[in-house]
Order: structure tokens, then sequence, then C-alpha cells
């Protein structure tokens, strides 16, 4: 399996996490990241919030995101009106969410790290009971 189709396998399986909990629903933007506006892996929402999510997975323990992905997903997440989050998924870890503020900036790239996303990060739950 490529790096791609795990990559839209993860995404689908938020997806799904989202419509079991019967009151969300959520779609993965399939080609985000290759046109030229500004795009989102999955728009998830209720009654009450718009998410807008940058998905990434790893079997390392850090992820480094790119600068330009981070900020497509603040100026879509504005126009938009959504939240914006990065839902990341370790190796045998459950997903965690972080907010922008919590992110660790390099020169190039965010980075996030497997050993505090738990301080870091909201798991599944927490983030749709987050209000």
């Amino acid at each position: 399996m490529s790096l791609k189709s795990k990559g839209i396998s993860y995404e689908r399986e938020l997806i799904h996490m989202f419509w079991k909990t019967g009151n969300w629903a959520a779609i993965r933007v399939a080609g985000s990241g290759n046109t030229q506006y500004p795009s989102v892996d999955i728009i998830a929402g209720n009654v009450l919030r718009k998410l807008a999510i940058e998905c990434k997975s790893s079997k390392s323990s850090s992820i480094y995101i790119p600068k330009p992905d981070i900020e497509a997903l603040q100026t879509f997440s504005k126009l938009f009106h959504a939240e914006p989050w990065i839902a990341v998924r370790f190796h045998k870890t459950p997903w965690h969410f972080i907010s922008l503020e919590n992110i660790e900036t390099t020169e190039k790239n965010i980075a996030i790290n497997k050993n505090n996303i738990k301080t870091k990060g909201l798991l599944f739950n927490e983030l749709i009971d987050k209000f």
C-alpha cells in the first residue's frame, strides 16, 4: 500500500468516527493540497460547530508539517468560519487533535512529537465534547 493510500485510509477512518457519533457529519476533500486554493483534508460539523482538519499520520515519533499546509488550513478555516485542527495519528495510537495555538514551529515546518501529544492534544471524544 502506498503512502498516499495509507493517508486516505486514515482520513476515511476519521470520517467514519465522526459519522458514528450520530450527530456529526464529515467529508474528505479529495485532492486537498493539489489545488491553487487553500484546502483541508476533512470538513466536519454539526449544528453548533464546523471543523477544518488537516490530517497527518506516521510510524516515526515526530511529524513535520510544511508551513504552507498550516497557512492553507488557517486561510480556509477563516474563510469558512471553521475551527482549524490538526489531526495526528502515530502508529498504534488513537487520533489526537491539536489546535494551532499548541504547535511547535521550526524554521520551515511545524513539529508534532509523539511524546508530548497527550499534553498538547485532545482525543476524539474530547474534541467532539469540547463545547
